[in-house]
């Protein structure tokens, strides 16, 4: 399950940028594949992105809670932050943005969970490469668009994610 929470979001972002010629990696975000009105991809991206979330918080549920109730309550918030971001595309504007920042500060908060739960600190190096991604792109505009920075911050936390779920369920 845990790799198909991955699996699911990353293939409709494939699938989602295939079927959206005016996409650019470099100027657009993510979330534009998910616009209502104009992307014709929203409805995969939008639906394997909740999909997606559901399927983390049912993994949180099943493989961490028993193990460890905070961490699971990261996980949660992961999930119920990429259900939100596909609910709420950007055809709700500042609202949005606020639950798409709630997704991405979810995920440093999981590579700051993994760290101080695992006494593992090789998520702070992938943590401080999301931040130098996000600060890039907000302070410099390098890429004007904010998919980089989201694939990075994504795909920093993928390994630990995935790594922790591993651990969970060898523990119960």
């Amino acid at each position: 399950m845990a790799y198909l929470s991955v699996a699911i979001p990353l293939f409709s972002i494939v699938i989602a940028i295939m079927l959206s010629e005016w996409f650019s990696i470099t100027n657009n975000a993510l979330s534009d594949l998910g616009h209502a009105i104009r992307s014709p991809a929203a409805l995969v991206f939008n639906f394997a992105l909740g999909l997606g979330g559901a399927l983390i918080i049912y993994v949180s549920a099943l493989c961490i809670y028993q193990s460890s109730k905070l961490f699971s309550a990261v996980g949660f918030l992961t999930g119920f932050t990429l259900i939100l971001v596909a609910i709420f595309d950007e055809i709700y504007g500042e609202f949005h943005i606020k639950v798409s920042i709630a997704f991405f500060l979810s995920l440093a908060i999981f590579l700051i969970a993994y760290a101080v739960y695992f006494k593992s600190y090789l998520s702070l190096p992938a943590l401080g490469i999301s931040i130098i991604a996000w600060i890039l792109h907000l302070m410099y505009d390098i890429p004007r668009g904010a998919a980089i920075p989201e694939l990075v911050s994504i795909f920093a936390v993928i390994p630990f994610y995935i790594d922790a779920m591993k651990r969970f369920q060898a523990e119960s």
